[in-house]
């Protein structure tokens, strides 16, 4: 089966994101870690490839998180510029059909009870996002559900420590802040809002804390002042206009 490029979805100093397809229809979604011509750009790529690769693989089997994909056609096929990349600059994901969070025209009432379930899911198997601010980061799928995409800077945590339960909480409190913008002032029903235990009065941890003062401006500073590119943090005009509500999608398939 022969896959090639069909779309670049995003193109900045750490390289790019590529949509493939293959004869079938078929698609999936490679991250290329080749970086630009700031030196180190690369390294840093790679860095962050890294860290998704291993997210994903210890969510393996997990209900919305895209799985890994290792075929030896997708990996290897041409980019739009003729030549293939390394294969040590390459991740391969499942393609998930839907939409961003802030594009999404619809939204099933329990669409953030599930996200907060899958959220939770990820803190489970010790997989904490560290980037659930972005509401690109959040899909719905085809079907409804949540999706959680783009591990690049999630942590893995074996210990579940101080450190652990602050990004957890920090994970869950971004939830809670998409789903209070989402039904606030009439724009959601009162059966989708915040509810006791789900997330209800969560506040900022030490660590986010301390990276919003000190670790977020130099990030800030290295992606869109040297290396010249934006994490894109897009989301839904406060003019709306915002998603209409459909029935509830009910019980999600279990994971793996």
């Amino acid at each position: 089966m022969k896959w090639q490029v069909r779309e670049v979805l995003k193109s900045d100093s750490f390289g790019r994101v590529e949509r493939l397809g293959d004869e079938e229809g078929n698609s999936l979604i490679r991250r290329v870690a080749c970086g630009a011509r700031l030196p180190m750009s690369g390294l840093v790529a790679r860095y962050l490839m890294g860290r998704e690769r291993r997210a994903l693989a210890a969510l393996d089997g997990v209900a919305g998180v895209p799985g890994l994909v290792q075929t030896a056609g997708a990996l290897q096929a041409e980019s739009s510029n003729g030549t293939a990349p390394r294969q040590s600059e390459v991740l391969v994901r499942e393609w998930i059909g839907g939409k961003a969070l802030h594009h999404a025209r619809e939204l099933p009432v329990d669409f953030f009870d599930h996200l907060d379930g899958l959220v939770s899911e990820l803190h489970r198997r010790g997989v904490c996002h560290n980037d659930l601010h972005k509401e690109m980061n959040v899909m719905v799928g085809e079907d409804g559900f949540p999706w959680v995409i783009d591990f690049q800077l999630a942590s893995l945590h074996s210990h579940r420590g101080r450190t652990f339960e602050q990004r957890a909480r920090d994970d869950l409190r971004h939830v809670q802040k998409h789903r209070r913008r989402y039904t606030r002032d009439g724009r959601g029903p009162a059966s989708a809002g915040v509810r006791h235990g789900r997330g209800h009065g969560l506040r900022r941890g030490g660590v986010a804390l301390v990276w919003r003062k000190t670790g977020k401006p130099l990030y800030n500073f290295v992606t869109r002042k040297l290396l010249r590119t934006s994490d894109g943090e897009e989301r839904r005009p406060s003019t709306g206009p915002w998603p209409r509500w459909t029935e509830a999608v009910g019980e999600r398939s279990r994971s793996c």
